[in-house]
């Protein structure tokens, strides 16, 4: 009996070492004080937002009344046809982009030498170029620039780190064609929201890593920058955020640890790996950066814990933080004006450095 109890002990001892010292990372609260930079609009939230709000009890809907094994294929057809564009003129052609699946968007008249890669979100398993067109439509014509928005393989049908391969087939590809034939790139940027902006603050690493043309410029909304989970907001604004809430409160049920070691096993890739959390990695010579977030959103924590360490590590990264909004509120900007406001600061950021 004594020897059982000690190899459970030991098997326990084990298991808590491999979940702090292996899968967690180090600890990151140094960097929770606030922002230095911040922006947006002070005042109350617009009626249009309580409007946005209202609209998004679908999700709701959508997970209360569907049977789990179904919620993830519901989910994609809602999301795709929530966002189309109805920008008028914007040509929207399919294309193929080194292997990765894409679409170039041009609003009318933009300089096709300047090109922006635009990496959607979805949590890594929904989303595609169509249910984001509204927003890269919109990010066409502030960069005065074609954007080549990707349709990078989807979990769980491929595996976490098939994403991370195409939004670098796809830079290396961008580099050196347009939309019209094969054209080395006046001004490159790259951008994307939530599950996409961390695979673009992981790219922008890689590219520096790699000694490629480093972009211009890149911005990220939104985005998931800890794997391991680690950021406070992730509870404390559980409650604030109508995205994201009603999709995760139950995975906040349960512990930590459980999720690091099921992440871990899934992905063959540890949580805090800066692949998967860039957050994690080394955040020193990065192009300049933009950051958008909303103070309520759950992933708020996520975007100040990356700005504060990449300021902390010399590179020209700055965040801009909205009350109220709801997660990546941009792609309501046609009818939602802190998502136009936010916007017009993007188009600033963006003409600055080309």
């Amino acid at each position: 009996m004594t020897t059982i109890l000690f190899a459970l002990l030991a098997l326990v001892a084990l298991v808590w070492a491999i979940t702090v010292f292996y899968l967690r990372g180090p600890d990151l609260s140094a960097f929770d004080q606030v922002a230095p930079e911040r922006s947006g609009a002070v005042a109350p939230p617009s009626p249009e937002h309580l409007a946005v709000v209202a609209s998004l009890s679908g999700i709701t809907e959508i997970i209360s009344s569907t049977p789990r094994r179904q919620h993830l294929a519901v989910l994609r057809r809602y999301m795709d046809s929530m966002f189309e564009s109805d920008t008028v003129g914007v040509q929207i052609t399919p294309v193929d982009a080194g292997g990765v699946a894409a679409e170039w968007v041009q609003a009318p008249g933009v300089d096709n030498g300047r090109r922006l890669l635009y990496i959607h979100g979805g949590a890594y398993t929904m989303g595609s170029p169509k249910s984001h067109r509204r927003l890269t439509s919109k990010l066409s014509e502030l960069a005065n620039a074609a954007v080549l928005a990707i349709d990078y393989r989807l979990m769980p049908e491929h595996p976490r780190m098939a994403g991370i391969e195409d939004s670098r087939s796809a830079y290396r590809w961008l580099l050196a064609n347009g939309p019209a034939a094969p054209a080395t790139a006046s001004a490159i940027f790259v951008a994307g929201d939530s599950a996409g902006g961390n695979l673009t603050l992981s790219l922008v690493a890689w590219v520096r890593d790699q000694g490629l043309r480093a972009p211009d410029a890149a911005v990220a909304l939104s985005p998931a920058t800890d794997g391991t989970l680690g950021s406070p907001s992730l509870k404390s604004n559980l409650a604030t955020d109508p995205m994201l809430g009603p999709l995760f409160k139950s995975l906040t049920k349960i512990p930590r640890s459980v999720l690091l070691w099921g992440s871990w096993l899934a992905n063959r890739i540890r949580p805090c790996d800066p692949l998967v959390s860039p957050v994690f990695g080394d955040l020193s010579g990065l192009p300049p950066l933009l950051v958008q977030a909303s103070d309520m959103e759950m992933l708020r924590d996520d975007s100040q814990r990356y700005v504060n360490k990449a300021r902390a590590a010399g590179s020209p990264v700055s965040l801009q933080t909205w009350p109220h909004m709801v997660h990546v509120w941009q792609i309501f900007h046609p009818d939602l004006p802190e998502g136009q406001q936010a916007l017009a600061e993007i188009g600033k950021f963006l003409q600055a450095r080309s």
